[in-house]
This record gives C-alpha cells, sequence and structure tokens, in this order.
C-alpha cells in the first residue's frame, strides 16, 4: 500500500491522506500539492549502489550462466540487464573474448581492478571467470565495464556478476598452471634468486625476446625481460614467477647451445629480486602489463656495432633466421627441444621440496602439438589439396584429412608447432571458397591414414614427402617472407616467353585482376592485384604449381607489396 498526499478541494493550505493499491515495483512514496507534480518527485527508498546498478551485456548468453534470475528486459545490440541483487556474487563473468586469448591477458585485465583470487577459462565458448579478493572488488569491475568497457586485442569484453559465489577448480596441470601464474603475476616485488642474468656466447644467430621466452616458460612463467650489450656480449636478465622456477631453469639451461653448435647459454643468479620494465619492445617487455608504451623504436637488439659487424658480411656466416617464426622454428630443433623428455630429472636435480609446485613445472615442459582442426569448410569445394596449398604458404603440410562424416571440418598437420600458430594467426577467419576458416588446435597428436580400400582414404592425405614444402630447406628465403593474405600475390618461376597477357587470362578464370607487373630487374616474378582477399585467397589455392610448360611451375604467395 502506498500513501499519497492530495489538496483537499476549496482548501489549498490543507492535505488528505489517499490509500492506493501498491505497484508491483520498489516501494515508492508521492508527495503530491497544488497543481501537476514533475515526474522526477517519484523518491525511492536508498539503496546500496551496486545492487542497483545496470550492467551492460552484449549477446543472450546460451551457456551455464544463463540460469542469473534477471529482472528488466533485453534488446538486441548493446544490451541493459538489471541484476538481482542476490546474485552479486566476488565471481565476474567475461564474454566476447578472443578466441586465442592467453591466460596472463585475462588476469591483466582482473588486476587492473584488484587482486585476483582464481580463474577458470572457457577458451572453447571464449568466455572465462574471474574470482576476485571480495565483492567490493568484482563490484568495481563490473560498475567501470558499464561506462567503460574493457578491451583485449581491440575487442571488447563484455563483464556482469557470475551466479557462482566462488570457483571450484580441480588440480589439474592446466588449473595448477594458472595458479603459479596468478601467484607470479601478483608477487610484484620478486625476491632472492627470482632474476637470472643469461649471457649468449659464440651468437651467430640473433636471439629475440621470443626466443628466449620460449626457451624459458619451459620451466616456469616469465615475468619480465631486459636484454642489453656489455662487454660485446649479449646479455638478457629473466624473471621468473619464484626461485624453484629459476633454480629449475638455471639447472637445466646452463651451458646448453640455443642452435646446434652456436649460441651457447651461460647462466648465473642475478644481485637484482626484481626487474623495473618501463617500456614493451624488442628490447624489453613486461608480461605482466600490456599497458606500457613501446618507447624508441629500435631496429635490431643487437645494439653494439661490434656485434652488428658479425651479420655484416665479415667472413661470418650470415643469419638465415631473419623471421621471427623460423627462428623459433629452429629452436624446437636444437638441443633444447631434448629437455622436454628429461623433465622428471631436471626437477630431481632442482630438490624441489614443493610437490605442487614440481607437478605443475612438470606439466609445462612437453612437446607442443601441431595438429590443427578445421571447421566451416565448404563441402562442395574444398580437397585436401586445396588444404595442403594454402596452408603451405605459413609451413609444411604432413597430412591433411577431411572428416567423413562431417565434410566441413578438417584436422591438418604441421610439421611442428610453431607453423601451426603461425596458420592459425594468418588463416583464422580468412574466407575460403565462400566460408571463414575456424581454425584451432586440436586434441589430436597427429593425422592417422585410413587402411587401404576404405571409402574415405580419398579424403586424407599424406604430404610429408612433397617437393611443394617452402620451408625444409634450411635458410630459405621463404622465412624471411611470410605475409598475411592480402589481394596482392607474388608470382615466381615465370619463364620469358610468358607474357602479362596470359597471366591475367589465366588468372582472370578465378577473379577479377586490377594490376601487374614485371619485377623490373628479375622478369621471373611479377606482382599481380585482385579485386579482393578472398579472390587472391582462391586464386592461390587454385593456380599455385600451375604448370606453364615443360619445365616450369607457377609458384605463388601472398606480398606484403603494392601496385
Amino acid at each position: 500500500m502506498s500513501v499519497v498526499f492530495v489538496p483537499i478541494t476549496g482548501h489549498p493550505t490543507a492535505v488528505q491522506q489517499v490509500n492506493v493499491p501498491t505497484l508491483h515495483s520498489q516501494s515508492t512514496v508521492c508527495i503530491a500539492g497544488q497543481g501537476q507534480m514533475p515526474a522526477q518527485m517519484l523518491l525511492s527508498p536508498p539503496v546500496p549502489s551496486y545492487k542497483a546498478a545496470v550492467y551492460s551485456t552484449a549477446t543472450k548468453r546460451n551457456n551455464e550462466e544463463s540460469s542469473h534470475h534477471l529482472t528488466g528486459t533485453i534488446d538486441n545490440g548493446a544490451k541493459k540487464i538489471k541484476i538481482d541483487p542476490s546474485h552479486i556474487s566476488k565471481v565476474v563473468h567475461l564474454r566476447s573474448l578472443p578466441a586465442d586469448v592467453r591466460d596472463n591477458e585475462v588476469i591483466q585485465l582482473g588486476l587492473s581492478y584488484g587482486r585476483v583470487t582464481n580463474l577458470l577459462m572457457l577458451k572453447g565458448k571464449n568466455q572465462a571467470f574471474l574470482e576476485m579478493e571480495d565483492v567490493d572488488v568484482a563490484h568495481q569491475m563490473v560498475a567501470s565495464s558499464e561506462f567503460q568497457p574493457p578491451v583485449i586485442r581491440q575487442r571488447v569484453v563484455y563483464v556482469q556478476f557470475s551466479n557462482h559465489k566462488e570457483l571450484k577448480t580441480d588440480n589439474s596441470p592446466n588449473q595448477m598452471k594458472i595458479q603459479a601464474l596468478l601467484k607470479a603475476m601478483q608477487q610484484a616485488d620478486g625476491g632472492t634468486n627470482h632474476v637470472l642474468r643469461a649471457v649468449v656466447e659464440n651468437m651467430l644467430y640473433p636471439i629475440t625476446l621470443d626466443v628466449l621466452h620460449t626457451i624459458f616458460s619451459r620451466f616456469g612463467v616469465v615475468l619480465k625481460i631486459i636484454t642489453f650489450n656489455k662487454n660485446n656480449q649479449f646479455q638478457a636478465l629473466i624473471q621468473l614467477g619464484d626461485a624453484v622456477q629459476a633454480q629449475t631453469a638455471k639447472l637445466s639451461l646452463d651451458g646448453q647451445n640455443i642452435y646446434n653448435s652456436c649460441c651457447c647459454l651461460r647462466i648465473e643468479y642475478s644481485k637484482l629480486t626484481s626487474l623495473n620494465v618501463k617500456f614493451n619492445n624488442d628490447k624489453s617487455r613486461d608480461y605482466t602489463r600490456s599497458d606500457l608504451p613501446p618507447g624508441e623504436a629500435s631496429t635490431s637488439i643487437l645494439g653494439s656495432s661490434s656485434l652488428q659487424g658479425v651479420f655484416s658480411g665479415a667472413g661470418l656466416i650470415p643469419s638465415p633466421y631473419a623471421n621471427q617464426g623460423a627462428m623459433v622454428a629452429a629452436l624446437q630443433q636444437s638441443q633444447l627441444a631434448t629437455l622436454a623428455t628429461n623433465a622428471t630429472s631436471v626437477l630431481a636435480e632442482a630438490s624441489l621440496r614443493n610437490t605442487a609446485v614440481a607437478t605443475q613445472l612438470a606439466a609445462m615442459v612437453g612437446v607442443q602439438n601441431s595438429v590443427l582442426h578445421v571447421s566451416n569448410l565448404n563441402e562442395e569445394m574444398v580437397t585436401p589439396q586445396a588444404l595442403f596449398i594454402l596452408f603451405g604458404v605459413y609451413g609444411d603440410v604432413v597430412r591433411v584429412k577431411i572428416l567423413y562424416q562431417k565434410k566441413s571440418n578438417a584436422l591438418v598437420q604441421m610439421s611442428d608447432y610453431t607453423q601451426a600458430q603461425l596458420v592459425i594467426k594468418y588463416l583464422h577467419g580468412v574466407v575460403l571458397f565462400g566460408c571463414p576458416l575456424h581454425i584451432i588446435m586440436s586434441k589430436h597428436s597427429q593425422v592417422q591414414m585410413p587402411r587401404e580400400g576404405q571409402e574415405m582414404a580419398n579424403l586424407t592425405q599424406d604430404y610429408a614427402n612433397s617437393r611443394l614444402h617452402r620451408f625444409k630447406k634450411p635458410g630459405s628465403k621463404n622465412f624471411q617472407n611470410i605475409f598475411p593474405p592480402s589481394e596482392v600475390l607474388h608470382l615466381s618461376n615465370i619463364p620469358s616467353d610468358i607474357t602479362e597477357e596470359f597471366l591475367r587470362k589465366t588468372f582472370e578464370l578465378h577473379g577479377s585482376v586490377l594490376g601487374f607487373k614485371f619485377f623490373v630487374r628479375d622478369r621471373r616474378m611479377a606482382l599481380i592485384k585482385l579485386s579482393s582477399t578472398e579472390e587472391s585467397v582462391k586464386c592461390l589455392v587454385l593456380l599455385h604449381n600451375f604448370k606453364l610448360n615443360d619445365t616450369h611451375h607457377l609458384r605463388v604467395s601472398f606480398s606484403k607489396g603494392q601496385i
């Protein structure tokens, strides 16, 4: 029942009390006087700010969070949902995360609002749950996201309360890795023996931050790296999550060659307990903070002129690994690759007292998968050969299998994990035969060949010995020419009797040619521009290895050049 005071007719200075039925909403008191009262005179009793807040979402949830009891309405577009106060919790639900988002990126998002106590990733759904230190921190995160939605990799992330009061996670290796990462990222002060100093001797090939991160992350959580040159030697400071991880890395890596017969690591403890990184660039990086500025741009991590002389043609061999992906690929083939099989002995030598940390470190040191799962394929057009040609731009394809019962899906086995990651980086979302590709890592470790005579035999092909592999030859220029798909294609191996008109007509069978030019200094190569990236992808798939005459086959790849 609500109480309303209205003027008594003929007595403007007197009022009378009138009882009216209660509205089906929050308690309301209406104070009325002479004349029409403005709408803003409706007053509601005060409530805690977080219980009355209205929060944004992007799409209606169709997962386990849909059990929220909501009041209000949901519009399409930017939706407003009024949360039932009974569902306020210290657990927040994140949606619309990038498909390849990393654990540390999600943790860093939570740390910008306060302390994070647990994380549960749902990567298959592009979602995650963050358990904050308390309800107030969670409320601050959700409320702030209403007015300024957080962004990860230029993608807006939607935040709201979860109906879980706390996260109950298991002791799986992945979850233990997350717990170690949480502990490391929130231990900003570092500690004794947390920082290692690495000196690289006999450095014939350049060493980048990514190479160092790949090496040391096998033994723990890499928080920060700073590289520099001192006494004509390339050196690096690496801060790990704790002293146990640093000790394991030191015992395992000291004296190891990064590449065969060169780039020897000499590792000792630094006197520093923590690193202060001011810039995220090619010389230093704080992996716990993505908001640091790049600072002054630098073209090389080889800061001293004496080291640059190593690669200036002064008698020593030049680096065949100018491309980052190639360096990491070479790393996996080096002596360090054997560390994965020696994880048990490494941990024993370290005399680890903490069994949980030891188990977590052992889980981190392992051989990484190289099989990709590809979905949303055009069933009428796609073939194993088409996937082999397209994926082969970014790595050597070993096998391709189109699933017999679901031909819009396929498994593609690359020669190593790094090449598989390059494929995801450059081809996920690219349109092939009218369908955008969806590419993720597969749970399978390899693609099995079918038995002879089986009906699906033609859907699985082995390309291990193919002559079309681009990256089998060490030091190949193909390592330096890995570019994302674009409208411009690079053509090579063109014989002298092939004309521009012939090549134009050949490509116009599959798309609209907007431009063409031969290289001035080498007519065996040319650039051709299609009307769209989709058309260039189609032309590459259909015309790479196209027979021009008895001795020449056309070579096609993506180009960064313009016409």
